[in-house]
């Protein structure tokens, strides 16, 4: 019935959709198993894509020639870019999407993509032969043989879903959990453990009162995550959110509830996510706070269904009921579902290599929150690598592992090996120490030569980034030879910055912090001339650049100094039980890991500087 694929990814979420994607597209035949072909990058939380560091992670999806950025653009109903208040290092994109229609253009364009197959079960079991993959055994009995297989399972294995004191097995609401890869895994020398993760119920919108929130509208101006032209639609068309709050009494009917809690009853065992807590978990740990804010996000554009992001929650539903009314604007709320937990199997990420293949079992690859992390792009970007990185090793090809100053994937793929991780894992601004360099701007010209190199991103992707990378170049080059003279004081002057006493430079006059381009352009008529026309992202480009060069420089030198030690490789096999110098915790850290390098041992949790420093000892540096 089936033959040999060159890689079989099993499940269809948003990592295992890139995956697939990837594989296909370099040129891999690839099988896309999953239990409900209707439900193929369900938005399982959420109805959004982005946010703060997630949203350059989708950038760099883009750039590196995945989907991601494209759906998401094709499916937004709003748009906003977060922290443009803040350094351009910290601007985030995020999209509203319309869950249904991001969904169906996913499958759309899987569909399209030459070399993919598609079929309808769940996974039971994995074939491996003398610790390799073969292949994987369907819940029909069906063997279908691979040449490798990534596992993208989501919340599915052995998925518990609770809701107060209800429980019952399943992956999804309304859909059935997976058994048996996890005992399997296990049998194979695995270490596996229970992650939890919520979602907030689900709202009739005509039932609410909008006059009491606050509107929140998408930008004037719509960006959007893909590099190539996706059509989107224009800004005065996006949909509005709105923001209302909880207060003391919404808090103390939650608190009714808790004697019925799965999460305070132990009946979760399970780590919860850290930055995305549930109400009740709100109301415990912030009890100084009378209020939290809730986020009213539209389903789409064809239905009245409304997520409440911000009210997480596995309490009672008649609880969650009586909490919600008291909320302005939702006194008359009718429910579709109510919110529930979920918890679901993992395995600790420090069982895989960087290319995301498991040590135990060669070619077989993990992504996703089997890996331990949540959110969409968290996924997919795992998706992407291991992908790519099945691809070329069934057609004896070198790995790509993109470094901590190259990518947020790399940060989050090394955070994963390297520390580990026992609570759901999310990607923050703060985890990237070149957060300067990893702009959501620059992720084409970082990564795209990459994915064209490895015959991911198209001949379109490197010919755009290849003009926009010269266009900015040639704009740099104006600006800083362009001289300004006193004629641009009364522009000045209206911002109420210094006016100029000698003739300077352009790009000198833009180091101002109240000094931006855009402005400068319109104020000076031969900039304006030569400038009017460009790009708004190109101009953007190079004013960063020009602005933040020192910074640049700093981070760039730094990635250096640190790169130094990646070229310093530890013997295979090395034993450093016998460097009694080390740290107990570093000699069991090490062991367990394994680094490649000692700029790979330098970042385990549990391993200090001086542990690094008597590595570098005993391999005579």
């Amino acid at each position: 019935m089936f033959k040999e694929y060159d890689v079989v990814v099993v499940g269809a979420g948003h990592a295992g959709c890139e995956a697939a994607a990837a594989a296909a597209n370099m040129g891999s035949k690839v099988l896309l198993i999953t239990m409900n072909m209707q439900t193929i990058a369900q938005m399982s939380c959420n109805p959004a894509m982005g946010g703060i560091a997630k949203g350059q992670i989708v950038r760099e999806i883009d750039a590196l020639g995945g989907y991601s950025g494209i759906v998401s653009d094709r499916s937004l109903i709003q748009f906003r870019m977060l922290n443009r208040s803040k350094g351009p290092g910290m601007w985030s994109p995020r999209t509203q999407n319309d869950r249904m229609l991001f969904a169906g253009v996913w499958r759309e364009m899987l569909e399209a993509t030459k070399n993919v197959d598609f079929f309808q079960d769940m996974v039971k079991g994995l074939i491996v032969s003398r610790g390799t993959i073969k292949g994987v055994v369907t819940g029909m009995g069906i063997e279908i043989a691979a040449k490798s297989v990534i596992l993208t399972s989501g919340t599915f294995l052995n998925g518990i879903i609770h809701i107060g004191e209800k429980q019952f097995g399943g992956g999804r609401i309304g859909e059935k959990g997976a058994t048996g890869i996890t005992e399997q895994l296990v049998e194979h020398g695995f270490e596996a453990g229970r992650l939890k993760t919520g979602t907030p119920p689900r709202i009739d919108g005509r039932s609410l009162d909008y006059t009491k929130m606050e509107v929140q509208h998408g930008d004037d101006e719509i960006v959007g995550f893909s590099y190539l032209p996706v059509k989107k639609i224009a800004a005065p068309q996006q949909r509005c959110c709105h923001i209302t709050y909880t207060s003391p009494e919404v808090h103390e009917i939650l608190k009714t509830g808790f004697e019925q809690s799965p999460m305070y009853q132990g009946r979760i065992k399970g780590s919860g996510p850290r930055y995305c807590p549930s109400i009740e978990d709100k109301i415990n740990r912030f009890a100084e706070r009378d209020r939290h804010q809730l986020f009213v996000e539209p389903e789409g554009w064809n239905t009245v269904e409304i997520y409440v992001n911000g009210f997480s929650t596995s309490l009672p539903e008649d609880v969650q009921y009586k909490a919600l009314s008291k909320v302005p604007g939702f006194e008359n709320c009718k429910f579709f579902r109510p919110g529930y937990a979920i918890e679901y199997d993992y395995f600790p990420p420090t069982q895989l290599s960087f290319t995301l293949e498991t040590k135990l079992i060669s070619n077989l690859y993990f992504a996703g929150q089997i890996n331990g992390t949540t959110g969409y792009e968290e996924a997919a970007c795992q998706g992407l690598m291991a992908g790519i990185n099945a691809h070329r090793k069934v057609h004896e090809m070198e790995p790509v592992v993109l470094k901590r100053d190259e990518a947020y994937i790399g940060v989050l793929i090394d955070d994963l090996i390297n520390k580990g991780t026992d609570e759901p894992y999310r990607m923050f601004t703060s985890r990237a120490e070149f957060r300067t360099l990893l702009r959501q701007d620059n992720a084409d010209i970082r990564l795209t030569a990459l994915g064209h190199s490895i015959g991911l991103a198209t001949d379109e992707r490197m010919a755009l980034m290849v003009e926009k990378r010269e266009k900015t170049e040639e704009i740099i080059r104006l600006l800083t030879t362009y001289t300004i003279d006193r004629d641009v004081n009364p522009f000045l002057e209206e911002l109420g910055s210094s006016s100029l006493t000698e003739k300077t430079k352009a790009a000198k006059l833009l180091l101002r912090p109240d000094v931006y381009l855009k402005d400068l352009i319109k104020a000076v008529p031969e900039l304006n001339r030569q400038l009017a026309d460009i790009d708004p992202l190109v101009l953007e480009q190079a004013e960063i650049r020009i602005k933040y060069e020192v910074y640049l420089e700093k981070e760039k030198e730094l990635a250096k100094k640190m790169a130094s030690l990646e070229d310093l490789k530890i013997p295979e096999n090395f034993n450093y039980s016998k460097l009694t110098a080390l740290s107990t915790e570093a000699r069991q850290k090490l062991d367990k890991i394994k680094p490649a390098t000692l700029g790979q041992a330098g970042r385990i949790s549990g391993v200090n500087p001086s542990d690094v420093q008597i590595l570098l000892v005993f391999m005579g540096r």
